[in-house]
C-alpha cells in the first residue's frame, strides 16, 4: 500500500486524528458533540499504551482523556469496517478500568467510562448517525447504572431527524474532507478543526515524526524483527531527548514486538521523556 503524503492526511488518518485531538478544547468539543452532554476541562493523552502483561493483548488508545470528575473518555477513529467492534469496545472498557482503579480501592471508586468510535462506515447498518449502547436489565428493560457506555458515530448516516446540526456538520466533515473539493461549511467548529490541521501540516517537526513512523512500518513489513524496532524506537526518542542508559537497556531488552510498536507510536506523541516513561 502506497504511503500517504503528510500534506494529504485528513482527520480520518490515525496520526492526524491524534495530533488534532491533543488540543484540549477540540477534544472537549468532540466529546460534547458525541455524548450530547456538557464536558468540563479535560486532560488528554494521545496514543495511550496499555499493556499490563506480556502474555496478554495490549492496546493503544487513540485519544484517552479524563475530566475533573475523573470520568474517562476513549475516542477512536475507525476507517475500516470492523466486524467485532462491540467486543473491541468491551476490551477497551476493561483496560480503562484496570488503569483507573488502584490496588485496594473500592469498586465504588471506579469512574464512569465512555468509549467513542467515530466511524467512516455504518457499524450496524441501520442508517443512524449515532448508536449508544449500555447495560440493560432484560427482565425490566431498565438501564443498569454501571457507568459504562459506548457511542458509535456514523459519518455515513441517512436519517438526520433529531440529530443536532453541529454533530451533523462534524460527521459530514469526517466523511467529506479529502474526498470533495474544499470545505464549504460555515460551521465555526469545523472551520477551526480544518485550520488546526492546516497548522499541523506546516509543522516540520510533526512531518518528521510522521515520516519516521511510516519508515518504521515499512521496515516492519520488510524485516519483522525486534532489533529493527528497538533501533527505530531509540532513534525516535533520541531525536527529541537525551535517553539515559537505563531506559536504553530496557528498550533493547524488550522482545515483545507488539509492545515495541506501541512504545514507538507513543514516542512520536510525547512532549517529554517523563511522559513517555509514565505511559510505557
Amino acid at each position: 500500500m502506497e504511503t500517504r503524503k503528510f500534506k494529504d492526511l485528513t482527520i480520518r488518518d490515525a496520526f492526524m486524528f491524534a495530533a488534532v485531538m491533543s488540543d484540549p478544547e477540540i477534544c472537549r468539543r468532540v466529546l460534547e458533540l458525541a455524548l450530547g452532554i456538557p464536558i468540563s476541562e479535560v486532560h488528554i493523552q494521545t496514543e495511550k499504551t496499555m499493556a499490563y502483561h506480556s502474555e496478554y493483548h495490549g492496546v493503544r488508545l487513540d485519544v484517552y482523556a479524563a475530566d475533573a470528575d475523573r470520568t474517562r473518555f476513549n475516542v477512536e477513529m475507525q476507517v475500516t469496517l470492523q466486524k467485532f467492534l462491540p467486543k473491541r469496545s468491551r476490551y477497551y472498557h476493561d483496560q480503562i478500568d484496570m488503569d483507573a482503579l488502584l490496588a485496594g480501592d473500592s469498586y465504588e471508586n471506579l469512574p464512569d467510562t465512555y468509549v467513542i468510535f467515530i466511524c467512516d462506515f455504518d457499524p450496524f447498518g441501520d442508517g443512524l448517525y449515532r448508536y449508544s449502547t449500555g447495560m440493560v436489565c432484560e427482565e425490566t428493560g431498565k438501564s443498569v447504572s454501571d457507568g459504562v457506555k459506548t457511542v458509535y458515530l456514523n459519518a455515513h448516516g441517512r436519517n438526520r431527524d433529531g440529530i443536532p446540526e453541529e454533530l451533523l456538520q462534524f460527521l459530514d466533515y469526517v466523511k467529506n474532507t479529502g474526498r470533495t473539493e474544499g470545505i464549504s461549511t460555515t460551521d465555526p467548529f469545523v472551520r477551526h478543526l480544518q485550520d488546526s490541521i492546516d497548522k499541523i501540516k506546516q509543522n516540520r517537526g510533526m512531518e518528521e515524526r510522521y515520516m519516521l513512523l511510516e519508515e518504521m512500518m515499512r521496515n516492519e513489513k520488510r524485516e519483522g524483527n525486534t532489533e529493527g524496532k528497538q533501533e527505530f524506537l531509540l532513534t525516535a526518542l533520541e531525536s527529541k531527548f537525551s535517553v539515559p542508559s537505563e531506559l536504553k537497556e530496557k528498550i533493547m531488552s524488550e522482545t515483545d514486538i507488539e509492545k515495541l510498536n506501541l512504545w514507538f507510536q507513543l514516542s512520536l506523541k510525547v512532549s517529554s521523556l517523563e511522559e513517555f516513561e509514565q505511559n510505557m
